[in-house]
């Protein structure tokens, strides 16, 4: 650019706003501006914020006070242009804004705001006597600091609300605000040492040395060390870190300060990564596959000459693995990139256990238990785009964000899962289908795979849209398990029921223990007992908050709600008639994990589920020591049913599959079948057969026949003829909207005239509005409008219908206040 002339940037802000925002370029920037950079601007008054440069022009804007970008943060773009069309495209589609997009896509550390901070005004002549206590306290902290943010203000005062206080100030005129913007990424540094230019030269070297050798033998013996581990002589000297040296040498630290003194030796910082680098101990070549999986991946890459979509289905056990790692080394031989989306977090450990082996450092992985600092660190690695750049990336759904530069390959492993589609906050995207338009973006090719596949993809496949490879074989033909039913209903009119668990499974479990063989226990529900209920008036504890009763956990001793995380103490009493007849009803996985032990003593048992995988490393722990054989009897949620690959599993039970089967959803039965194929796959899997014992009280439930059976295309069939009548995916489109507020009047008046502003144009597309099952959450009252429209309608035309009711409704100042949230392809 020349310089001297006028720019002006449309910067996009990370905030729920329909629009960007132009600021003009100081002279002094003119060189450096550039689409993808951060820039801080003044939004308001008062709030700074870190934007991201969309647009650079020259045309003036309307209005005539336009403000200046106050800085430029990077000095090269942390977003690409393919990322900002990305964004665009998911505003569009999840009727998000970008500004939403924006603070879902990039790491924490690299989103920057304003932090107010509080200064002595030096104008003011008041007396100090009008001040109240805590207003002097706050002055006083000034006198001696200058300033301080409003985060220090409240542990000044001891207390959280603490703008009445400021604001007092500032009318009283004793303090002004600044605001002032917060870098929240540091790089982590390590000290290092090196020789200082004069003694480089090998005659002051020399010199140096016949003087410490009189005077300090020791710090001699240091220099001589540091000379020794650097291979200071051969020309090449390596660089040592102080800590190594110190540790090396076994010399003290006080020795080296004295040698800093003397200007002998330089310490200086250097940035290190706090990204794990892997070792490759395999060749790629060497994997042999079966016969099958050979002609699987023939016919996949046979597909992707024609199709850019294909479905691999493959029986649990079957090998897919195999079949991606052969696909990820033809996309690296190429110089592309691959994107290895997986479901949950807990499947990233044994997926990246495997693929290092083969892959070393080309490998990374980003989900949400990395440190801020360590996903900035994967994202300016990508941004670089060097030869040090990783080609593989294994993550979760927020992988999708990533600054790729060329992906040849996204492969979208456990495709069903609903843990792809992100619920609160908006963007409310689905990573399967953004990672579809994804690959779309780069010309790059996708495969999805699974053993129990979304009736929307299955559909997609057998109509042609899709690639579609069927795997039907185990790896090494191992058979699929044998699965038996106990009939709960039965089994307890017969008295062979021992608390929550069956004779028969009890059985089972001490027959796969006494051949030191591992099992599985599967409920997918957490905590220690669903519900207390008084046996007298049928009273039970409900959440202060939302309305849903409150579920008990025994290790924490409260009562606790799983939708907003409050808590209460669990009562001696009924509040409601005072009786003492309080009963526990249902039961959680941490109640399974604590009866366990009484029938088996000797076994090891642990649990996985929300509650025991919050710390940032404790799934890998659990799951590396289930692999290492030691735990014995793992009882988890949905998360064990996943992908997790273990050899020397022989049992997996399913204690209660009725409250999968019966959830008020038209998807129920297609996860029923998923999540109870998904965990019978994770028996038998290496060298024998396994066995599944499914506990329920429906045994003949088509369900559960077609899960004995292993029967996807019976589930596909009955499931597909009951979506076309009832107009639900994949012959149907879903826009499910949800309005909420505090107050439930004002509620049911903005729904009723939303749903009123649909229906001219919608009719009988529009459902509602209805209260959901949980119909209070946070203290928000909530009501739900559904929108089913035809496959071949414009997805455009419905959702701009839905802007103009929703921009019609709050041209009303009383109405606005009432949250209206989208979600497009609800899950």
């Amino acid at each position: 650019m020349v310089d001297r002339e006028t720019y002006f940037v449309d910067v996009l802000v990370p905030l729920p706003l329909a629009s960007y925002f132009t600021y003009r370029v100081p002279f002094k920037f003119n060189e450096i501006v550039a689409i993808g950079k951060r820039v801080v601007v003044q939004f308001g008054s008062k709030k700074l914020y870190a934007g991201i440069i969309v647009n650079i022009h020259q045309r003036i804007p309307n209005q005539s006070n336009v403000k200046y970008i106050l800085d430029i943060l990077d000095n090269e773009p942390i977003v690409t242009n393919l990322q900002l069309r990305f964004w665009k495209w998911l505003s569009e589609y999840y009727m998000a804004h970008e500004g939403e997009v924006m603070n879902a896509a990039l790491p924490t550390a690299l989103k920057l705001a304003s932090e107010s901070k509080l200064l002595l005004n030096p104008d003011c002549d008041i007396p100090q006597a009008q001040l109240t206590d805590k207003e002097f306290l706050i002055v006083q902290a000034l006198e001696l600091n200058h300033i301080i943010t409003l985060t220090e203000v409240s542990e000044i005062v001891e207390q959280k609300k603490v703008m009445p206080i400021v604001k007092t100030l500032i009318e009283k005129g004793f303090v002004i605000p600044e605001e002032d913007i917060i870098e929240k990424y540091r790089p982590k540094t390590e000290a290092y040492i090196r020789l200082s230019d004069l003694y480089k030269q090998e005659s002051k070297l020399e010199e140096i040395s016949k003087e410490l050798e009189k005077r300090a033998f020791k710090q001699l013996e240091l220099l001589l060390a540091y000379l020794k581990y650097t291979n200071f002589f051969s020309g090449k000297p390596q660089e040592i870190s102080k800590s190594k040296l110190i540790k090396e040498s076994g010399i003290s630290q006080s020795i080296l300060t004295s040698l800093v003194k003397k200007g002998i030796f330089e310490i200086y910082e250097k940035n290190q990564s706090r990204l794990k680098k892997f070792t490759s101990s395999k060749s790629v070549e060497n994997l042999i596959l079966s016969e099958k999986q050979k002609e699987s991946l023939r016919l996949i890459n046979s597909f992707f000459e024609t199709k850019d979509v294909c479905l691999l289905h493959g029986i649990t056990g079957s090998g897919k693995t195999e079949i991606y790692i052969k696909l990820i080394e033809e996309q690296v031989k190429m110089g592309k990139q691959v994107l290895y989306l997986v479901p949950e977090i807990a499947l990233t450990a044994q997926i990246i256990n495997r693929l290092k082996e083969y892959f070393g450092d080309e490998l990374g992985f980003y989900h949400s238990k990395y440190g801020n600092n360590e996903r900035v660190e994967v994202w300016q690695n990508l941004i670089l785009n060097s030869s040090k750049s990783y080609k593989i990336i294994i993550g979760a759904r927020s992988s999708i964000f990533l600054p790729f530069s060329d992906l040849g390959l996204v492969i979208i492993d456990e495709e069903h899962d609903a843990s792809y589609k992100q619920y609160d906050p908006s963007p409310r995207y689905y990573a399967r289908d953004s990672a579809l338009v994804l690959a779309k973006f780069h010309n790059a090719k996708c495969l999805l795979g699974s053993a129990t596949p979304s009736l929307e993809s299955y559909h997609k496949a057998l109509k042609g849209d899709y690639g579609f490879v069927e795997l039907k074989e185990r790896y090494s033909k191992v058979s699929l398990p044998e699965i038996l039913i106990v009939d709960t209903v039965e089994a307890f009119r017969k008295k062979e029921m021992k608390s929550h668990f069956s004779v028969f499974l009890l059985e089972h479990i001490k027959e796969a223990l006494d051949n030191n063989e591992q099992i599985i226990l599967f409920q997918n529900r957490r905590g220690f007992s669903l519900r207390i209920v008084c046996d007298s008036c049928q009273w039970t504890p409900e959440c202060n908050h939302c309305d849903v009763t409150l579920t008990y956990h025994k290790k924490l001793g409260k009562l606790k709600c799983h939708y907003c995380g409050s808590s209460k103490e669990v009562p001696t009493m009924c509040p409601n008639c005072g009786s003492h007849k309080l009963s526990m009803k249902g039961f959680g996985t941490e109640k399974i994990e604590e009866e366990l032990p009484l029938f088996f003593p000797e076994a090891i048992v642990k649990r996985m589920d929300l509650d025991t995988t919050r710390n940032k490393n404790s799934y890998i722990q659990i799951i590396n020591d289930f692999q290492d054989r030691k735990i014995d009897i793992l009882v988890g949620t949905q998360m064990v049913s996943k992908g997790l690959d273990f050899e020397n599993v022989g049992l997996v039970g399913v204690m209660n599959a009725d409250n999968m089967l019966y959830y008020p959803d038209f998807r129920a039965y297609e996860r029923s079948f998923q999540q109870l194929t998904q965990v019978s796959g994770r028996s038998g899997r290496k060298n024998k057969r396994g066995k599944v014992i499914i506990q329920t009280s429906q045994p003949y439930h088509s369900v559960i026949r077609d899960v004995i059976d292993n029967n996807y295309k019976s589930m596909y069939n009955s499931q597909m003829e009951e979506r076309v009548n009832y107009k639900y995916p994949p012959f149907y489109r879903i826009i499910k909207i949800s309005l909420k507020h505090k107050d439930y009047s004002l509620l049911n008046e903005v729904a009723g005239k939303f749903a009123d502003l649909l229906r001219p144009k919608l009719g009988t597309r529009v459902l509602g509005p209805e209260y959901p099952m949980v119909s209070r959450i946070r203290n928000l009252y909530i009501k739900n409008i559904l929108i089913k429209f035809e496959i071949k309608a414009s997805h455009k035309a419905v959702k701009d219908i839905i802007n103009d009711a929703i921009n019609k409704i709050h041209e009303k100042k009383e109405y606005r206040s009432v949250y209206i949230n989208p979600d497009v392809d609800p899950m």
